[in-house]
């Protein structure tokens, strides 16, 4: 067993630390609180080649293994949650679209992706249909060589810059079980029909747009159905999703790690009663809690990254990752600002941002009771993580 990074994974987290500590903690707090758009930030991660993550390096990507992908996002959720988002949604797409597309649909997107010169979502989620993703109302309907769309899409992150926006739809509603009948469709921007009405206000997760997509008999040529075959939308999507639990483990990490380092540093310098805070017994034990979580959970989502890349299916361990660092996340944020005490309520400190950034990671990419159920049918299905 080797519970450590090897020289390759230490190296990337010592780059992704030191563009975090240089590019986004400087700015986060500001931009964050004015409503800035990262501009600045997202042109450096496309010289760094970060939203090509997921993409194989002979279209044009860092082909990179989950481990650094987890890596990555916990660096910089660590820094600034909501720039994880934008990177997150382009890489389960991304994902998705190596996995699963044509060749000319690789030939055609992937390149381009790899470098940021383009950049994508995934369109799931509906004002009805959230964790219920069969539950959908959108419709694909074939029109000669063209599918005809219409449908509403709603928090959608990336929405203004994606080209291609993957679409889960029905192309037959009829069809039983109902995942049979769901693809994903590639919308270009700028399609006649495709229109970005608003961007939802949010307690946090600052900094990404997250949109209501409305689609009004758009249409597509029949080459952009992902893969070329109707019916496979839901596998194509759930097994994205499987990275996307990964992220999301990994940036509930990183605003873990965050508001310990944040409560850490302020207990030494804060001072009460004639001594540091930090000598209180009361403050020393949230701190052990917290560190002690943290660390739990990042080789809990390392260990998930693993199996996932060893192949197959890896939603159980995926699950376990997500739920687990999601929940510290939520916690340790308060216990942070608990000890921060007032200055932990206020706007002039670091810690409130990541008390509202981190209720969102309980709820993206499954939340936390739905994943309980996943991993329960897992269990009594004779999963024993062996």
């Amino acid at each position: 067993m080797d519970f450590e990074l090897d020289a390759e994974h230490r190296m990337f987290r010592d780059s992704m630390r030191s563009f975090v500590d240089r590019e986004i903690r400087p700015v986060a707090r500001e931009w964050e609180q004015s409503g800035r758009y990262p501009t600045e930030i997202v042109e450096t991660m496309g010289e760094l080649g970060l939203f090509g993550l997921t993409i194989p390096e002979s279209h044009g990507g860092l082909g990179a293994d989950l481990v650094t992908l987890a890596i990555a996002f916990e660096e910089i959720a660590r820094g600034w949650m909501g720039i994880a988002g934008i990177l997150g949604s382009h890489t389960l797409a991304c994902k998705m679209i190596a996995d699963h597309g044509t060749d000319d649909q690789k030939a055609k997107y992937l390149a381009d992706l790899a470098t940021g010169r383009r950049r994508t979502c995934i369109a799931l989620t509906e004002p009805d249909a959230g964790s219920d993703l069969q539950a959908i109302t959108t419709r694909a309907e074939r029109d000669g060589d063209e599918y005809v769309i219409n449908g509403t899409k709603m928090w959608i992150t990336n929405a203004r810059f994606a080209d291609p926006m993957p679409v889960l739809a029905k192309t037959d509603p009829t069809v039983e079980p109902r995942h049979r009948g769901m693809s994903v469709l590639l919308v270009e921007a700028g399609t006649p029909g495709l229109e970005v009405l608003r961007d939802i206000p949010k307690l946090g997760y600052k900094g990404p747009e997250s949109c209501e997509v409305v689609l009004r008999d758009v249409r597509v040529p029949s080459a952009n159905l992902l893969g070329g075959v109707e019916g496979r939308g839901m596998v194509q999507v759930l097994s994205a999703l499987e990275v996307g639990r990964i992220n999301v483990a990994a940036r509930a990490v990183g605003v873990a790690q965050a508001a310990y380092d944040y409560a850490r540093d302020y207990s030494g310098e804060r001072r009460a009663f004639g001594q540091p805070i930090s000598g209180f017994q009361a403050v020393q034990h949230k701190l052990a809690d917290m560190a002690t979580g943290v660390q739990a959970a990042r080789l809990l989502t390392w260990w998930a990254a693993s199996r996932a890349d060893a192949g197959g299916r890896a939603d159980t361990e995926t699950g376990m990752a997500k739920l687990f660092a999601s929940e510290l996340a939520l916690t340790a944020a308060l216990d942070s600002m608990r000890i921060h005490g007032g200055y932990g309520y206020s706007t002039e400190f670091e810690v409130e941002r990541l008390y509202r950034d981190a209720p969102l990671m309980a709820i993206g990419e499954g939340t936390s009771d739905i994943l309980r159920g996943v991993i329960a049918r897992s269990l009594l299905a004779g999963w024993s993580g062996d």
